[in-house]
């Protein structure tokens, strides 16, 4: 029987997490939560976020979720532990596998951990001040420099990338120019407070979408950095824990497709169409759920 695997966000972003799990961990059944009608979390109190996140890690718990997915970076940083201390299965944030993601890039050029190797990271403005990321990475042996970068998410949801994203064409020229030159902007001052930096770690999972962007622009300004993504670490962590590290299996056998519920907390017909840009595959059937305020 598969494993029923919960992921749930404040929004659309988590759906970047999905989409690196579903062929890393192909016969699962996954259930998909977009907590939007109370999004954005990184607006409210810790306490506030710490009971949205229950409520969703509940309600997908009560949907048959056998292992968690705290696909939010916010979630992650400031309702991580109360979580985990609720549910009586697995539970996988973004923030630490991120981190170690980071540090096994360090190993594998070798400069272990230990020897203070630079990561920058990109993330919004909740999530860096959370600190999340920095205590992440000094428990590792790395030091961060977080820089927020609060414009790059309505940008993406706007579809304002067009060639410069990952998925279907969004927007024309002139407001993929506008997300270039904000890009260059930001990371220009990043590479400024943080110019020993090797390896670039994209703290919000929205920021998967501009991953090509990210490497060319950090190319043209000289400055080309390792970019570890923390959804696909977030995925590779998952696939781990259930005992798998990719999609094949023995000779002569296939995997099962992955099968997909998706609920939303607010307008479905906004979900479906954002959720599949991020997905990168059609989001249908979303279903309509209320957790309360």
């Amino acid at each position: 029987m598969a494993t029923t695997i919960g992921v749930f966000d404040s929004g659309f972003g988590g759906l970047t997490v999905l989409r690196e799990l579903l062929p890393l961990v192909a016969d699962a059944h996954y259930v998909y939560l977009g907590d939007t009608a109370r999004l954005p979390y990184g607006s409210k109190s810790r306490e506030t976020i710490a009971r949205y996140a229950l409520s969703s890690a509940r309600f997908l718990r009560e949907q048959g979720a056998e292992l968690l997915v705290v696909a939010c970076n916010t979630a992650s940083a400031l309702a991580l532990d109360e979580v985990r201390e609720a549910m009586p299965i697995p539970v996988v944030g973004v923030i630490q596998p991120g981190a170690e993601a980071a540090a096994a890039a360090f190993a594998e050029e070798g400069a272990a951990g230990g020897t203070g190797g630079e990561v920058l990271v990109l993330a919004t403005q909740a999530t860096v001040e959370s600190h999340a990321y920095a205590r992440a990475c000094a428990a590792l042996g790395l030091k961060a420099t977080e820089k927020a970068c609060p414009l790059l998410v309505p940008l993406v949801e706007e579809g304002w990338i067009g060639e410069l994203g990952e998925g279907p064409s969004q927007g024309d020229g002139a407001k993929c120019a506008v997300t270039a030159e904000v890009l260059r902007i930001y990371l220009g001052e990043a590479l400024w407070e943080a110019p020993r930096s090797r390896t670039l770690l994209l703290g919000c999972t929205h920021y998967p979408l501009l991953r090509g962007a990210i490497e060319r622009t950090l190319g043209e300004l000289g400055h080309p950095l390792r970019v570890i993504d923390s959804a696909q670490a977030t995925a590779r962590s998952v696939a781990r824990l259930l005992g798998g590290s990719g999609p094949s299996t023995a000779a002569g056998t296939r995997k099962a497709d992955a099968t997909c519920e998706f609920f939303a907390t607010d307008s479905v017909a906004k979900f479906e169409r954002l959720g599949s840009r991020f997905l990168g595959r059609a989001v249908e059937g979303v279903r309509l759920v209320d957790l309360g305020g």
